[in-house]
């Protein structure tokens, strides 16, 4: 419970949560998967694990796909991205093969309003042990 308090203070602190209807669609969690075609998505950016083992991060906004990034996973197939249970992300293809990329390991990987790809691995705040988990916080922001 704490870790989950933990993340959600610290996806708040970094201003990365959507709308609920939007919920999760620019986050991968420990262990969660992008199998071939399927992909992140914020605004015009799309992070995307395509079905010829290349992981992509393009720019879709006005009307004009571009590529900002990519890894091509060579002689793979049926490949998948994964934020593993190590807090490593790789790619692996159909025979068990990886790669890891040299990243920090962390517990959440977002992809960012800004067409920012992160990893994040430490708390910017918590709750101290003891306190109660039910207490309200108030924020202030500035637009």
């Amino acid at each position: 419970m704490a870790a989950l308090v933990t993340l959600s203070a610290a996806a708040v602190l970094l201003g990365i949560l959507l709308p609920s209807a939007m919920a999760n669609n620019n986050v991968l969690y420990r262990g969660d998967k992008l199998l071939p075609g399927e992909s992140l998505t914020e605004g015009t950016y799309e992070f995307i694990m395509q079905d010829h083992c290349k992981l992509g991060l393009y720019d879709n906004g006005n009307d004009n796909r571009r590529e900002l990034w990519s890894f091509q996973f060579v002689n793979g197939r049926g490949c998948y991205a994964r934020l593993d249970t190590d807090y490593y992300f790789r790619i692996y293809d159909e025979n068990g093969e990886n790669f890891t990329f040299n990243t920090s390991p962390g517990c959440i990987l977002v992809l960012q309003r800004d067409g920012n790809v992160v990893i994040y691995s430490r708390p910017v705040w918590i709750i101290p042990e003891g306190e109660p988990t039910n207490r309200k916080i108030a924020m202030v922001t500035k637009n």
